[in-house]
């Protein structure tokens, strides 16, 4: 698996759909991401992982 994960990928790695994953984590200012340009961004599973940790017990039932 490739240390920059697309969207795509990192929703897969959850086990979650990629509009989930736009509202859950994406939508979040404390999930970590990197931007590689204006409509670019990755991430990386340490960062999923982490904020997975972080929000454990306050994530809303979706």
């Amino acid at each position: 698996m490739a240390r920059l994960l697309t969207r795509e990928e990192a929703s897969k790695y959850i086990g979650i759909d990629p509009k989930t994953f736009d509202k859950v984590f994406r939508a979040d200012p404390d999930f970590k991401r990197f931007q590689l340009s204006d409509h670019t961004e990755r991430f990386t599973i340490k960062s999923i992982e982490a904020f997975i940790d972080q929000k454990e017990t306050t994530l809303k039932k979706i």
